[in-house]
């Protein structure tokens, strides 16, 4: 080797077996936290975040420019010297007796600097924005007039919120993430390395796939099974896509109605039980209300969303001339394939069995990495390889230090909340612009989720709007639970919605296909996903635990039934019959009967006008 490329390659391989004991070290310790719980809430909060802002900065690249580098060691050697003095004095911190000096306050502002550096990295710039606005507004708010003053925070004072206390940074999200996610992440990422997404694919294919259009059928189910445990619409984008877009490419769709129909169905993944990705064990710690019943409440939401899919593409199918494909042509299902699916259906019903019985997700998650790795092991022979199990170390590491540094920056916000009280005045503010109305509440409340989900990954959105504006819709009668599901199915949609619509852009790749063309076309199939959350809101029974009336959940599941019919019939009939099928559907979502009832007999009387019109329209061609 010459002498002159000794140097990067050492430092590279140094790089990789650092990132590879970080990934470790990561992993070990939310295993241990999962199985005997957590030992020291201070070690594991912010050792879990140094752990991540750590895996960030050594992680392997390609062709990184030397500055880069030097930036990184410079970030490194910050965030270091943070975590030093903050071990000096942690325990002073704990008995609340100690007062900061400016050596703490120099390192805790470098350390909210360096980890707001990784979250552009990780996330984007959208949520680094947010945070340095909320910085900004801490510290220099009380000279704004009106109902945004607040009385003054001193940058010492911020600090100690922020970086030194559990208000901010190392509050209660990041504590639900060390504490319970990480172990489902590491889950997930098991399973692929275990090689379970190959199978739930040609399950997805052989129960699916004989319908017009099966091909897209069969991916909408495998998205759904495998995006649930993934907990990233663009990671399950990415990890399917390459192989369900091309595939619904060569039944006859376009690129762009491929790429849609993974986008829709990936970004659904995180809305559909038992695992509901990452969010619903912070939902469950916020709300109070057990996992479990978060898991009860999403299902017939999620249902309605992928039914609704499977019924838009049905039509497409139709309108393109698909036939359907010959049962001999899909993939013949082994003895092997069904002893594999078990590998998935096996750990997951230990995870539903012990959440029953009264376990934590945590400990239902450890016992469920167990089981799922005992038996892909005996089972795949392929799986028995060093490369594989780094691999998911890897995969489970990387994405764990993202939603780490993710969660943390997100108490950057909350801490200025906590620290001027701007959450219930901007609650105030909602419910005097809403001016009583629960309509323009949740409006108000869905568009912020939209607005600030763009190029955001579901938990850190969930978390900003949730905190700001849930107390408002609370106050108007919405229950608990609807009101945080309602923030969390926006928070879904926001990755397929224009113009940022990420989990579009990482499917336009894929099927070669512009991401604006399918973010539009997602949005459209996904159209009842904007629908569904207002008709909980309006009709909690839909949730089936909160104010439970049989009566009202046959009727809301009838309307939104009708609703589904409407956005995938009338809208693949030409702009018209968009334009009344989209009105109709919103109209059946809203609290009023007598509305309710118009748009039926309406919708009645368009469907007997096309009917005969088409009657008609076949007998003159016989004619002729």
């Amino acid at each position: 080797m010459p002498s002159a490329n000794w140097i990067p390659w050492a430092m590279g391989h140094v790089r990789h077996a650092a990132y590879l004991a970080l990934a470790l070290a990561l992993i070990a310790g939310a295993l241990y936290t999962a199985r005997f719980g957590v030992y020291d809430d201070t070690l594991v909060r912010v050792g879990g975040l140094a752990l991540g802002v750590l895996l960030l900065l050594v992680q392997p690249r390609e062709r990184e420019h030397p500055a880069k580098r030097v930036t990184d060691w410079v970030l490194m050697a910050v965030f270091v010297a943070a975590m030093v003095r903050y071990a000096m004095i942690a325990e002073q911190l704990q008995v609340g007796l100690y007062f900061l000096v400016p050596i703490d306050v120099v390192f805790g502002v470098g350390a909210v600097l360096v980890l707001l550096e990784m979250a552009r990295r990780a996330v984007g710039l959208p949520l680094v924005l947010i945070c340095v606005i909320a910085l900004i507004y801490a510290l220099f708010g009380d000279s704004v007039g009106g109902m945004l003053s607040h009385a003054g925070v001193t940058l010492d004072d911020l600090t100690l919120t922020l970086w030194y206390s559990f208000d901010g940074v190392f509050g209660r999200p990041l504590a639900v993430v060390v504490g319970t996610i990480l172990v489902f992440i590491i889950f997930g990422a098991l399973l692929e390395a275990l090689g379970v997404g190959d199978v739930l694919l040609k399950l997805a294919l052989r129960g699916l796939g004989w319908l017009r259009g099966g091909a897209a059928h069969a991916a909408v189910l495998a998205s759904a099974l495998f995006g649930s445990v993934s907990g990233s619409a663009v990671a399950n984008v990415v990890g399917t896509g390459v192989v369900t877009i091309p595939m619904i490419k060569r039944s006859g769709f376009s690129g762009r109605f491929a790429g849609a129909v993974e986008t829709a169905a990936s970004s659904g993944g995180q809305i559909m039980p038992p695992i509901m990705g990452a969010v619903a064990f912070i939902m469950a710690d916020l709300t109070g209300v057990p996992y479990l019943y978060i898991c009860v409440a999403a299902l017939l939401p999620a249902l309605l969303y992928y039914g609704s899919l499977l019924a838009c593409i049905s039509v497409e199918a139709r309108r393109a001339g698909i036939e359907r494909p010959d049962r001999r042509d899909l993939p013949a299902l082994t003895a092997g394939d069904w002893v594999m699916s078990l590998v998935f259906v096996i750990p997951l019903a230990v995870i539903i069995g012990m959440l029953v019985a009264g376990f934590s997700p945590a400990r239902s998650g450890f016992l469920a990495i167990g089981v799922a790795l005992a038996m892909g092991l005996v089972l795949n022979p392929k799986a028995r390889s060093l490369a594989a199990l780094t691999g998911a170390v890897n995969r489970a590491a990387g994405a764990g230090a993202t939603i780490l540094v993710a969660v943390a920056a997100v108490g950057v916000i909350v801490g200025v909340m906590n620290a001027t009280g701007l959450g219930l005045r901007f609650a105030s503010a909602a419910q005097s612009l809403a001016d009583g109305s629960l309509f323009l509440s949740l409006l108000l409340m869905a568009l912020s989720c939209l607005i600030l989900g763009m190029g955001m990954p579901t938990v850190p959105a969930y978390l900003i709007i949730i905190l700001v504006m849930g107390p408002a819709v609370e106050a108007l009668g919405v229950p608990t639970i609807a009101a945080h599901m309602f923030v969390v199915y926006f928070a879904v949609m926001s990755a397929i919605t224009p113009p940022v619509a990420l989990a579009a852009y990482a499917a336009a790749p894929i099927a070669d296909a512009n991401p604006m063309g399918i973010s539009f076309t997602a949005a459209r199939l996904a159209l009842v996903g904007f629908l569904v959350p207002f008709a909980f809101a309006y009709s909690p029974s839909l949730l089936l635990i909160s104010d439970f009336s049989w009566l009202e959940l046959i009727w809301v599941l009838a309307r939104l039934g009708v609703a589904a019919w409407l956005l995938a019939f009338f809208g693949a009939r030409g702009p018209w019959w968009a334009f009344f099928g989209a009105g109709g559907a919103i109209a059946l979502v809203m609290p009023v009967w007598p509305l309710h009832v118009a748009v039926l007999l309406l919708i009645a009387g368009l469907e007997a006008v096309w009917l005969i019109r088409r009657r008609s329209a076949r007998r003159a061609v016989r004619g002729l």
